[in-house]
C-alpha cells in the first residue's frame, strides 16, 4: 500500500531557523526571530485542521522544551513506521537534530500502534554517513523501489544498506539546484504517489541517470509530471499522497507549493485526487522544509 490514512506529527515549542542545518540547505532563509514559534504554531494547528477535516488520522506530540530541537516539526527525517510492525530510526547530519529522537513520541505510537520490530541506522552517525529517513529517501511502497539523491545527508552506503534490510531496489542519482550546488533531500524534489510521480527532472543534470529515473517511474506504471526548477524552490516537490479513514486518496501540500502549479497540472493532479494545501510560509522559510517534511507516514497496524 503507497498511502494511509495515519500520519505523526509534532507540534513545536521552540521553532526556530537552525543554523545546523542551514550549511547545506539552500531552501533555508533567515526570517526574523520576532514570534518565529507563534507563527510556526499556527500554521502547524492550520494545517492539522484541515488533514483532520478531510478524515486523516493524526497523532499529534507535543515537543519538549529541552533538549532544544527547532527543527523537531519534521519528524520523518529521523523516524519511519513500516506495515509489518517495524520502527526505523535514522542517522542525522546536525547535532542538535539527533535530540529529536525522545522516548515519549514513541512512547506516544506504541500506545497506538502495534511494534513488532526496531532497526536502528543511527551508529553510523559517528562516521559522519547519514540517511535522512524519508527525506533522504522517497518510496514506491508498492514496487519496493528507494529512490535517493545522494548528497552530504544521503549517504550512498547507508542508502544500500537500508534496501538490501527492506528488500527494496536503490535507485540512487545526483540531484542539483541551478547554481549546481546539491539537493539535501530528496523528497524536496519528487513525490511518488500510488499512480503518479512528481519530479524536478532537470535536477538530475547527468542524462544517464535522468533518463534512467524516468525510465523506471515508467516502467513502474506511473504517471510522470515534471515540475520545473521555480516550481521546485516554492516546494512543489515535497508533496505526500495521504488517504482517509474510508479510503479517499489526498495530496497534501503547501500553499505556497500549490500556487506555483500552473492550471494544467493541478487539472492533472485533482483528476487522481483532491488537492489539500495549507500556508506554511514561517515554517518553509527558516525550517527549509514543508508540508511533506512535516509528516511521518504510520503504516503500523493499529492495536
Amino acid at each position: 500500500m503507497q498511502t494511509t490514512s495515519h500520519i505523526l506529527m509534532i507540534k513545536p515549542v521552540a521553532f526556530d531557523f537552525n543554523a545546523e542545518t542551514a550549511v547545506n540547505n539552500a531552501f533555508q532563509q533567515k526570517g526574523s526571530n520576532n514570534g518565529a514559534q507563534q507563527k510556526a504554531e499556527a500554521e502547524f494547528d492550520g494545517f492539522v485542521q484541515k488533514l483532520t477535516a478531510a478524515g486523516i488520522d493524526v497523532t499529534v506530540v507535543q515537543d519538549t522544551a529541552v533538549p532544544h530541537t527547532p527543527d523537531s516539526i519534521f519528524p520523518n527525517n529521523w523516524i519511519s513506521f513500516h506495515n509489518d510492525g517495524t520502527i526505523i530510526l535514522y542517522p542525522m547530519y546536525a547535532v542538535n537534530r539527533r535530540a529529536e529522537r525522545k522516548q515519549h513520541v514513541l512512547d506516544a505510537v506504541e500506545a497506538k500502534f502495534a511494534v513488532k520490530n526496531k532497526l536502528d541506522f543511527t551508529h553510523t552517525e559517528s562516521e559522519d554517513h547519514f540517511l535522512e529517513g524519508t527525506g533522504s529517501m522517497v518510496l514506491d511502497r508498492e514496487h519496493k523501489i528507494a529512490y535517493a539523491c545522494l548528497s552530504p545527508r544521503t549517504d550512498e552506503t547507508v542508502f544500500e544498506d537500508w534496501c538490501r534490510t527492506m528488500h527494496y531496489t536503490p535507485c540512487s542519482f545526483y540531484s542539483v539546484d541551478e547554481n549546481g550546488g546539491e539537493i539535501y533531500h530528496t523528497n524536496v524534489m519528487m513525490c511518488v504517489a500510488d499512480k503518479y510521480v512528481v519530479i524536478c527532472l532537470d535536477s538530475i543534470r547527468d542524462t544517464t541517470e535522468r533518463n534512467h529515473i524516468r525510465s523506471t517511474i515508467i516502467n513502474s506504471g506511473k504517471q510522470l509530471i515534471e515540475i520545473s526548477y521555480s516550481q521546485m524552490n516554492r516546494f512543489a516537490g515535497n508533496m505526500l499522497q495521504v488517504q482517509n479513514k474510508n479510503g479517499q486518496p489526498y495530496l497534501v501540500m503547501s500553499s505556497q507549493a500549490y500556487h506555483s502549479l500552473t492550471a494544467e497540472q493541478v487539472e492533472q493532479l485533482e483528476s487522481y485526487n483532491p488537492i489539500i494545501h495549507s500556508d506554511l510560509t514561517t515554517i518553509e522559510t527558516n525550517g527549509g522544509g514543508s508540508a511533506r517534511c512535516m509528516m511521518a507516514e504510520v503504516f503500523l497496524p493499529l492495536k
